[in-house]
């Protein structure tokens, strides 16, 4: 098979098979490995290019489909929806949110190691300190529930077990939104309680955008950038969000 076949096939896949740009990619990258690793051939003259990716706009939601979403939302589902949009954090990293990382005093919430490995900052609006305060609260009491059993031990990468192995139990590194069971640390072994799984928060946010009869694809990532949109708007630097 020479170059005028892969050409052939890769345009096949294209035009006839209507497979996606990744896939395509993904088709050219398999038979370059093959050529140079298997046939120890190069791929040379090759009249075809990777395909770029389709730019795709993101959602935006206005304040007001915002608001109407998250009011349709309960409990620490609402809380973490209204984290998500008030402090433009991750589906990922506000799960992770740890008691030590809220500054309630400076309206401030410290993100550890988010997207790209980066530690950074983002603004805690004061109308959800009373919320938290009452999550804290609750997080505190489970903890010692947990502790009074025997257990009380959080989830920690291995990589911090070896550096913080002491907090383990500590009450500032409680999850604010811990899972109603515990489980065992898929590394070390030991019993601890996890962070609530995204999945549970996805389904109630589908359920509030229908409610809110919002006529827009809505994922949790969608805060994300209304949130960016809104400081962009007002004229701030979203690069730093």
């Amino acid at each position: 098979m020479g170059n005028h076949e892969i050409e052939r096939f890769l345009n096949h896949l294209a035009l006839n098979r209507q497979v996606s740009p990744a896939s395509q990619n993904q088709a050219l990258c398999a038979l370059i490995f093959l050529y140079r690793y298997v046939v120890k051939k190069e791929i040379r003259g090759l009249n075809y290019s990777f395909t770029k990716k389709e730019q795709v706009m993101p959602t935006v939601l206005t304040h007001q489909e915002a608001t109407c979403i998250i009011d349709k939302m309960k409990g620490i589902h609402w809380l973490i929806a209204s984290i998500l949009y008030g402090s433009g954090l991750r589906i990922n990293e506000a799960l992770s949110l740890r008691i030590k990382d809220l500054d309630l005093e400076n309206n401030m919430v410290f993100v550890f190691r988010g997207k790209g490995r980066k530690d950074r900052y983002s603004l805690l609006p004061k109308s959800l300190n009373n919320a938290i305060c009452c999550q804290i609260d609750k997080v505190k009491k489970l903890h010692q529930l947990d502790l009074s059993q025997g257990y009380g031990l959080t989830s920690l990468p291995p990589a911090l077990m070896r550096k913080y192995g002491n907090a383990i139990k500590d009450f500032s590194w409680q999850y604010l939104f811990p899972s109603t069971t515990r489980c065992v640390h898929p590394y070390d072994g030991y019993i601890c309680r996890h962070h609530i799984h995204g999945s549970a928060f996805r389904k109630k946010l589908r359920e509030a955008v229908q409610l809110a009869a919002i006529p827009k694809r809505v994922k949790a990532h969608t805060f994300r950038h209304s949130f960016a949109t809104e400081l962009l708007l007002q004229g701030t630097d979203c690069r730093v969000c």
